[in-house]
């Protein structure tokens, strides 16, 4: 295992780390015992971070990580996330009396006395303009219940705008070989300011694995199919905003990225490992394959300049302009 600066925060983490959306819920069956076992061998095979959310699974997804590392919790560090549970619109829910309530379930789930990294979850752009919930969030790190504290953006302006306050230490940001825009000026913005990168849907949605033809179908409790066009929330988490028939049509000329290497997928993690400025990139997973899956990226072949010239080329002539909503 590799592992990489989160920043100025002082914590070390895996360069691939994983995300637990999966295993919370939302995206089909989930087998906890499956859950465990794969969490376990992530850990086995150095993996020190994972990334969750108190409405992963309402919650369960965190109770499945306090399984997992109990008598660990100083080795493997846990990033947690928070609002959603609530009206992401009204200030009441970013209020001090609500944060820390958030705050103190999410502590009781995990069984830890404080989170490494506390991440407001995807709010509207006015409340981070506000600035009154990074105050929440300093008076939480004061009493300390929380560590370090970042945002899961959806949109370049979000993270810059949270790049603004220099208490932010981590910004969570869809990146992947259809997202190409935070290269252009928020991943070096946050390098500057010292701050760390985590990448979520590095493989939008499972597109990039190349496994998926437009005959197929997901299951009604997975999120790909109740929200392929942001029914249930921003359209961009899903399939990168691209929508599965355009995406699987997409997948299907970037299948050369794997020639020479050990499949599409390792190649996709692989390309936005070769980024400057990734501190970590949070596939997600619900077995114990796609763990070893996901961690053969970490001995893939580096892209060289002529390819990854191709692939912007290919991001800017047709995909950029098939995306949909705010990114």
């Amino acid at each position: 295992m590799n592992y990489r600066d989160l920043g100025n925060t002082g914590l070390k983490i895996s360069e691939v780390s994983f995300g637990t959306w999966a295993i919370g819920g939302s995206w089909g069956k989930v087998d906890d015992s499956e859950a465990l076992k794969s969490l376990d061998l992530a850990i086995e095979k150095g993996v020190n971070f994972f990334d969750t959310a108190d409405v992963y699974g309402e919650g369960h997804s965190e109770e499945l990580l306090a399984k997992a590392t109990k008598g660990k919790e100083d080795q493997i560090h846990i990033a947690t996330k928070f609002c959603r549970g609530g009206d992401i619109f009204a200030k009441e829910t970013y209020s001090l009396e609500s944060v820390r309530k958030y705050c103190e379930n999410s502590l009781k789930r995990l069984n830890r006395e404080a989170i490494d990294l506390y991440q407001i979850h995807c709010p509207p752009t006015d409340i981070l303009k506000g600035g009154q919930v990074f105050e929440v969030l300093d008076k939480l790190q004061q009493e300390g219940k929380i560590r370090n504290y970042g945002v899961s953006v959806e949109t370049v302006e979000e993270g810059l705008i949270c790049l603004q306050n220099p208490n932010v230490k981590a910004l969570q940001v869809i990146f992947n070989i259809f997202r190409q825009k935070p290269l252009e000026e928020l991943i070096p913005e946050a390098e500057k300011k010292g701050v760390g990168i985590l990448v979520r849907l590095p493989l939008a949605s499972g597109l990039l694995t190349g496994k998926f033809t437009k005959a197929h179908t997901f299951a009604e409790d997975d999120h790909r199919k109740f929200n392929e066009n942001g029914e249930a929330f921003n359209v961009g988490e899903t399939f990168a905003g691209l929508g599965f028939a355009k995406g699987v049509e997409l997948v299907d000329e970037l299948s050369w990225i794997a020639n020479g290497r050990e499949s599409m997928a390792t190649a996709a993690l692989r390309w936005i490992l070769d980024q400057q400025g990734i501190s970590c990139v949070i596939p997600g997973f619900k077995n114990r394959q796609q763990i070893v899956e996901n961690l053969k990226a970490l001995e893939e072949k580096t892209f060289h300049t002529e390819e990854l010239q191709t692939l912007r080329t290919f991001y800017e002539e047709k995909v950029k302009n098939a995306i949909r909503g705010p990114y």
